[in-house]
C-alpha cells in the first residue's frame, strides 16, 4: 500500500465529511496537535522508565486523547461522532495538583530548559498553547466543534509545564530561573499561570 495519494497536490486535504485548504483554520489547530504529540513522544524516550513511570503513564494517555482532539476538530459532518469529554479534563487537574506538590516551590519565572526531557517537554508546551490560540481563533471564526478541545489544551499546557520541573526535580537538576524576573509567585507560588 502506497502511503501518498497525490490527493492533496492541489492544497486541499480530506476532513470526516468534506475537503479543506489546507491551510484553513481547523487544519491549522488539528496540525498543531500533531505537532505536540510528536514532541511528548521525543519526551518519551527521553524518560528514564524506572524514574518516570507515572509520567509514561500519563503522557501515554495523553498521546491518545491529543489523536483524539485531533479526530474531533476534523469531523464536520452534520451530526459528529465526538469523542473528548470533560474526563481528560478532570484528570490533568488531578495530575497537575500532584505533581506540583513534588518539585521546590517557585518565587520567579524559570526558562525553558534543565535535562533532555524537561527542554523537551517545555517545547510541547508552547507549541500546546500556540494550539489552543488556534482553536480560540476557530472557535470566533464561528466554527464549530467541541469546546472541550480548548479546555483540555488549556490543561494540557499546565501539565507539561508541572511534569517538565517534576523531570528536572527526580534528575537532580535545578530549573533555571529567569535572572530579571522578581519574585511574582508568593507564598511558595505554584506557577501554573507561567507562559498562559
Amino acid at each position: 500500500m502506497k502511503i501518498y495519494t497525490k490527493t492533496g497536490d492541489k492544497g486541499q486535504t480530506s476532513l470526516i465529511g468534506a475537503r479543506a485548504d489546507k491551510d484553513a483554520l481547523r487544519i491549522e489547530a488539528y496540525g498543531t496537535i500533531d505537532e505536540v504529540n510528536s514532541f511528548i513522544g521525543k519526551a518519551m524516550t527521553e524518560l528514564d522508565e524506572s524514574l518516570f513511570e507515572d509520567l509514561l503513564t500519563d503522557l501515554e494517555a495523553i498521546q491518545n486523547e491529543l489523536f483524539d482532539c485531533g479526530g474531533d476538530l476534523a469531523d464536520v459532518r452534520p451530526n459528529p461522532q465526538f469523542k473528548m469529554t470533560e474526563a481528560p479534563v478532570e484528570v490533568l487537574e488531578q495530575r497537575i495538583d500532584d505533581l506540583m506538590d513534588e518539585p521546590p516551590l517557585l518565587e520567579r519565572f524559570i526558562l525553558p530548559g534543565g535535562s533532555p526531557a524537561a527542554a523537551t517537554l517545555h517545547i510541547a508546551r508552547t507549541i500546546t498553547r500556540r494550539a489552543e490560540r488556534q482553536t480560540v481563533t476557530l472557535m470566533k471564526s464561528g466554527e464549530e466543534f467541541p469546546t472541550v478541545v480548548q479546555r483540555y489544551l488549556n490543561r494540557l499546557s499546565d501539565y507539561l509545564f508541572a511534569a517538565a520541573r517534576v523531570v528536572n526535580s527526580r534528575n537532580g537538576v535545578p530549573d533555571n530561573e529567569y535572572v530579571r524576573s522578581a519574585k511574582v509567585f508568593k507564598g511558595g507560588g505554584r506557577a501554573k499561570k507561567q507562559g498562559e
